[in-house]
């Protein structure tokens, strides 16, 4: 039975020696687990009103997000799929490209420089071959930069993940899997996804190391990720981490979990609630009180709100831009529809109607 690896006690107590992190990191773990609720909130709200398209929440995997991505440095390389924006706006993705992505607005995969990351992937385990290339396309450079790839216990049952893996292992590329065990690809549960006793364990078929960590415990997944980083970093090779965590609501906006889970479970699993476990450290060990974390989540709950109506009230997309950013040499037939689709955008914008 592999061991897994956690800091924390269900009710937030801590269990052996603290792990090296500054306090002003400490608070800011829980900063950024509390931005991901917000946004996850505000996010569904918004959807039920009209404002904007599916999403995906990410309640229960907060501390797997937030831990995992404050152990990379600013030059390395995040690689996500549709439901990490929290890693990414750890890494410095502005809120209001995140906005724009879930709107379905095209400036929402346009990543800003400097921040070191893809755009958001929808198709399954794609992201994991890129991460692949990215990172050894540094290690070719010389740059000390590692790749990290983000995906779920869904994404092991894709080819492009095993691909990967063996990629990664043959050439010992400096890149870090790591996959969120949310327990439920859809409606699919965890145990029909694979025989193995945990997903850690497929790392041996490919020669890399295998990590299991409780994915609800954010120092332990800071922790996890870090060694692998650093492993990954000094030419130690390649690490894939599972965090053992749990999806507490749907699958996205548009999926009704009640279908297929049991409430028993979700309510067993809501009993460790990383947020709540991680507050209920902080306070213990003075490093936090009630009134300093309102002020955080009214911060918070202000900033997300004001970058989404940024997004809102932004003028709209250019239709030119899915023609000219996806060709450099575009077929004849694309330049009659961009051009009728010109014609169509102008007279909309004119008041004339299509």
């Amino acid at each position: 039975m592999r061991a897994m690896l956690r800091f924390l006690t269900d009710d937030g107590q801590l269990q052996g020696a603290l792990p090296s992190v500054p306090p002003s990191s400490l608070l800011a773990l829980h900063r950024w687990m509390l931005l991901g609720r917000t946004f996850e909130q505000r996010a569904v709200t918004l959807q039920r009103q009209g404002r904007m398209g599916v999403f995906g929440p990410i309640g229960g995997q907060e501390a797997a997000y937030a831990g995992s991505a404050a152990a990379l440095q600013p030059e390395d390389w995040i690689c996500p799929s549709y439901r990490d924006f929290l890693p990414m706006l750890v890494h410095g993705l502005p809120l209001t490209t995140a906005w724009f992505y879930y709107r379905g607005d095209p400036r929402g995969s346009w990543i800003p420089e400097p921040v070191n990351g893809l755009p958001f992937q929808t198709i399954l385990a794609t992201q994991t071959v890129h991460a692949v290339g990215l990172a050894m396309a540094a290690r070719y450079q010389g740059k000390a930069q590692i790749a990290m790839a983000y995906h779920g216990d869904g994404a092991t049952s894709e080819g492009d993940f095993h691909e990967a893996l063996n990629l990664a292992g043959v050439y010992r590329a400096p890149v870090v899997f790591f996959c969120t065990n949310n327990q439920w690809a859809i409606s699919t549960p965890r145990s029909k996804q694979t025989a193995a006793e945990t997903i850690a364990d497929k790392a041996a078929g490919y020669g890399i190391h295998g990590v299991l960590v409780d994915g609800m415990d954010v120092l332990a997944v800071y922790q996890a990720t870090r060694e692998a980083v650093e492993r990954a970093r000094s030419g130690g090779g390649p690490t894939l981490i599972e965090a053992v965590a749990y999806r507490m609501g749907a699958h996205s906006t548009v999926d009704d979990p009640r279908r297929y889970r049991d409430e028993a479970e979700v309510q067993a699993w809501a009993a460790k609630d990383p947020i709540k476990r991680y507050r209920r450290f902080l306070l213990d060990q003075g490093l936090m009180t009630p009134a300093d974390e309102e002020r955080m989540q009214a911060e918070l709950l202000e900033q997300v709100s004001a970058a989404f109506e940024e997004t809102w009230n932004a003028p709209p997309p250019d239709p030119r831009w899915m023609f000219d950013k996806l060709h450099v040499n575009p077929p004849p037939e694309l330049g009659e529809q961009k051009a009728e689709l010109l014609r169509l955008y102008r007279k909309k914008l004119a008041g004339e109607g299509a």
